[in-house]
C-alpha cells in the first residue's frame, strides 16, 4: 500500500509516494530496537554524541532541501520553512552540547558515612510520533534527545509530510548508527496506534489532544510512561496601557505565523474594552499589509493550510460562529488564482462562549476577540478553556503583568515581547494540553529512569 504526498498550495498535486509500513515490518523494527537498546545504553553518553554529530552536520548542509520539502508538503511560506530548518538544526547541536550537564550524576547528600546520588538511565525503546506543522522541528525534538540519553527510537512522522520523513530517515541511515538504534515507519493514525501498542517502553508524542488522550490510554494499559504535548488555545491578554501598533504587530506574529497552524499560537485575543476598536483597526492594517499567496514565493507571508480536511474544519468552525452572531472585523480576500487549501486570514468580533472558535482549538488563520473590564475578568476569560499550553500578557505595568502571569493556567507565559523559545526552557502544558516537558534539562530527564544509588563509605 502506498501513501501519496500532495501539495496543498498547488491544488493537491501529487509530490511523491512512500510505502505504508505493514504490521510485520513495524514489529520487526521494534524487535531490532529492543535487541539494540542495551548496547546503545552501554555505549555511554560521549560515544553516542560522537556518533550523532555527523547527522547534525548533514542536516545543517541540507537546510535548503529540507525547507523546500516542508513548503511543498504543507504550504508553509519558504522564508518560514528556512527558519524551521535552520533553527532546529541548531537545536540539534544544543542537545549535543548540553546533554552532559543535564544527565550527569547528581549528589543529593553526603556525610562522613555515606554518599547518595541520582543517576539517569534510558527507558529503552521509544515510539516517537510527530505532527505535520513543524515536520523537521518536531522530529528533531523527539528523536535527538531520546537517542542522546540512550533510548532507541522508532519514529513515525505525520502522513501529511512523508517526504520530509524519508529525508530524515535517509540522513540517519547514511551515518550508520548501530542496527536497531533508529528506524522509521510510515502511515496514518492506524500505524501510530500499532506502534504505540507494540513492545515499546515509552511514548513521546506531539499532536492533537484527541490523539494524545488515546495514546495515554494505551500507555496506561501497558503501564508505560507517555510524554504528551498536545493542543492549545492560547489567550493573549491586552491591557489598556499598551502601545497599540506594537501590540498589533506582536498579535499578528503570534496568531498568523505558519498560517495559524501552531499548537502554541495565540488563539484567543482578550482585550480591554477601552482600546478594542483601536487595536482591531491596527490589526486590520497589519493584516492588509501581508501577502497571502504561493508559499514558494519569497514575498509571501501566509501560505496554505496543510490539507483540505483542515480547510473543511476551519470552514465549519467559522460557520458556527457566523450563525451565532459573530462579525468579521478584518479579513484578507484571496486571489482567484490560488487553488488549494487556502483560507482568508480573518479576525472575528462579537464572540460568545458557546461558539466553536472559543471552545475548540482553531488551527488556522482565524482570531476570535473578546473584551474585558477588570483584571479579574481577564484572568477568568483566559483560563476559560480546556487547554493550557501557552499564553501572553501585554501591558506596560510590569507588576500587573507578573501578577496576571502567576494566575494563568498555562505551561508558558510570555510578557510583552518575551520569547519562551529558548532551547534551555522546558516546554509543555496544563490541562488538555498534555503532560511532561520537552526541551532543557527537564526535557532530557523526562526521557530517563531516575535511579538513586546510596553508598556507604565504610567497608564491610
Amino acid at each position: 500500500m502506498r501513501l501519496a504526498s500532495t501539495n496543498p498550495s498547488k491544488d493537491y498535486q501529487v509530490l511523491g509516494e512512500v510505502e505504508v509500513s505493514t504490521a510485520e515490518d513495524l514489529q520487526a523494527k521494534v524487535a531490532k530496537a529492543q535487541a539494540a537498546k542495551k548496547a546503545w545504553r552501554d555505549l555511554g553518553l560521549a560515544k553516542r554524541i560522537e556518533l550523532l554529530q555527523p547527522v547534525q552536520k548533514e542536516f545543517i548542509d541540507r537546510q535548503e532541501e529540507i525547507a523546500q520539502l516542508i513548503t511543498k508538503e504543507m504550504g508553509k511560506p519558504i522564508t518560514q520553512s528556512r527558519s524551521e530548518s535552520k533553527r532546529y538544526s541548531k537545536e540539534f547541536q544544543w542537545f549535543l552540547d548540553n546533554a552532559h550537564a543535564a544527565l550527569k550524576d547528581e549528589i543529593t547528600y553526603e556525610d562522613d558515612d555515606s554518599v547518595h546520588k541520582i543517576v539517569y538511565e534510558p527507558f529503552g525503546v521509544v515510539a516517537v510520533i510527530t505532527p505535520w506543522n513543524y515536520p523537521f522541528g518536531m522530529a528533531t525534538w523527539g528523536i535527538v534527545p531520546n537517542l542522546i540519553v540512550g533510548n532507541t527510537v522508532i519514529f513515525k512522522i505525520s502522513e501529511e509530510c512523508p517526504l520530509v520523513g524519508k529525508l530524515i530517515e535517509e540522513v540517519f541511515n547514511k551515518h550508520r548508527l548501530p542496527e536497531g538504534v533508529f528506524a522509521e515507519v510510515y502511515g496514518a493514525g492506524e500505524v501510530g496506534k500499532q506502534l504505540s501498542e507494540s513492545n515499546v517502553d515509552l511514548i513521546w508524542f506531539t499532536g492533537s489532544s484527541r490523539a494524545g488522550k488515546s495514546l495515554y490510554k494505551t500507555a496506561a494499559d501497558k503501564f508505560i510512561k507517555a510524554i504528551l504535548e498536545m493542543g492549545g488555545s492560547n489567550p493573549c491578554v491586552v491591557f489598556e496601557d499598551v502601545d497599540i501598533p506594537a501590540a498589533a504587530s506582536l498579535i499578528y506574529d503570534g496568531r498568523f505565523s505558519n498560517c495559524g497552524q501552531v499548537c502554541d499560537a495565540t488563539k484567543r485575543l482578550i482585550v480591554h474594552e477601552s482600546i478594542k476598536d483601536k487595536l482591531l483597526a491596527a490589526i486590520k492594517t497589519e493584516l492588509e499589509s501581508k501577502k497571502v499567496g504561493d508559499p514558494t514565493s519569497e514575498s509571501t507571508d501566509i501560505g496554505s493550510l496543510v490539507a483540505k480536511r483542515q480547510l473543511d474544519l476551519l470552514d465549519e468552525q467559522v460557520a458556527d460562529a457566523m450563525a451565532k452572531g459573530t462579525k468579521i472585523a478584518a479579513q484578507v480576500p484571496l486571489s482567484d488564482d490560488l487553488k488549494g487549501a487556502y483560507y482568508p486570514p480573518t479576525v472575528l468580533d462579537n464572540i460568545t462562549k458557546d461558539m466553536r472558535v472559543w471552545t475548540e482549538e482553531v488551527f488556522g488563520p482565524v482570531l476570535p476577540v473578546v473584551t474585558f473590564k477588570t483584571e479579574e475578568e481577564a484572568i477568568q476569560l483566559a483560563n476559560n478553556t480546556p487547554f493550557g499550553l501557552g499564553s501572553r500578557v501585554i501591558s506596560k505595568d510590569e507588576e500587573r503583568a507578573q501578577r496576571v502571569a502567576a494566575k494563568l493556567e498555562a505551561g508558558t507565559v510570555e510578557i510583552n515581547e518575551g520569547d519562551r523559545w529558548l532551547t534551555c526552557n522546558p516546554f509543555g502544558g496544563y490541562k488538555n494540553s498534555g503532560m511532561g516537558r520537552e526541551h532543557g534539562q527537564q526535557g532530557f530527564r523526562e526521557l530517563c529512569q531516575v535511579k538513586v544509588i546510596s553508598s556507604s563509605k565504610q567497608r564491610l
